[in-house]
């Protein structure tokens, strides 16, 4: 297969997987009433079926998105492939703003309090890791914020366990929920959230793509090379964690996107992030569009969290994409 039609397979699977997502459910509609409802017409449970899948695919896939490129900017930053989108403590920060608001009882305020709280915590995480970090070494050493990302991780797990043993069963077993992930009730409204922190910070990512090729072989060559090599790295964290931030806040700690999809791209379409970051918005996309189709279906009228699906495919794709990286 040659390499451009590598590309256009690629950049067509969200498409397709959305389209699929769409027509596929528990509930027994004829494609055509959904197609017809999707254009505006059909029965008026075909209208309604489509009302509750199409916020749910397109938010699937601006998280799903966010994440995978995320996940290929720290890769580049950290020059590790192994890197993905939470390593820096943020879902931790994240889950510990939700649990306690869940233990408080306050998410009867509203529904946007729990991804609010959610992503002020995750906001907390980034603002302690970089201040740790900064303080260490003005230069922003990517050994000091690795370290500062574990220590900071370690502290908000605390924090979770210590919230969660004091509350009631039910309260854990809403906060181990949420921590799953998932985006079961989205809306449109949510949709628009999402778009509006997603797209632009994506944006900003891929105007970075020709600096993050430089980083990857090394900061003096960059520096050499003329990139400002703090500017960048300083830009590409900051947009990278608060992507990574707001996808948390809207549909929960969802592993393995961030870290499978830039890593089997990588080995496909090489390590051009011209090419890699937007293959891994599209790839990362259908990726968690596709998985949680299957946390809706694969056990009938019972949902599963959309993280447990992610690691159940990502844990045995891993390890395949580590033996063959290693070979």
């Amino acid at each position: 297969m040659t390499r451009p039609l590598r590309l256009v397979l690629l950049a067509a699977t969200p498409v397709a997987a959305a389209g699929v997502a769409i027509l596929v459910g528990s509930a027994p509609v004829p494609a055509g009433d959904l197609l017809a409802a999707l254009l505006g017409g059909g029965t008026d449970l075909a209208r309604r079926i489509v009302d509750l899948r199409v916020p749910r695919v397109l938010l699937a896939s601006l998280v799903g998105g966010g994440l995978a490129v995320a996940g290929a900017t720290f890769q580049a930053l950290l020059r590790n492939p192994l890197a993905e989108p939470y390593i820096l403590g943020i879902s931790g920060g994240a889950a510990t703003g939700a649990v306690l608001v869940l233990a408080a009882g306050l998410t009867a305020v509203g529904s946007w309090t729990l991804p609010l709280a959610a992503f002020v915590g995750a906001l907390l995480a980034i603002v302690l890791v970089f201040g740790v970090a900064r303080a260490a070494d003005r230069r922003l050493d990517v050994r000091v914020l690795l370290l500062a990302g574990v220590v900071v991780g370690a502290f908000f797990s605390a924090a979770i366990a210590l919230i969660l043993s004091v509350s009631q069963a039910s309260t854990v077993r809403s906060a181990v929920l949420w921590m799953m992930g998932s985006v079961a009730g989205a809306s449109w409204g949510d949709v628009g959230v999402a778009a509006a922190y997603t797209l632009p910070a994506v944006a900003v990512l891929l105007g970075l793509a020709r600096s993050l090729d430089l980083l990857s072989v090394g900061e003096e060559s960059a520096a050499y090379l003329g990139a400002d090599v703090e500017g960048v790295k300083r830009t590409a964290y900051v947009v990278a964690s608060l992507l990574t931030a707001a996808g948390v806040a809207v549909a929960g700690v969802i592993g393995f996107v961030g870290l499978i999809v830039p890593h089997a791209l990588r080995l496909v379409v090489g390590s051009h992030h011209r090419v890699l970051l937007p293959l891994s918005a599209l790839v990362g996309a259908a990726f968690l569009v596709l998985a949680d189709l299957g946390a809706r279906t694969l056990l009938g009228a019972t949902e599963i969290p959309i993280g447990v699906v992610t690691a159940f495919v990502g844990v045995p794709v891993f390890l395949v994409l580590l033996r063959r990286s290693m070979a």
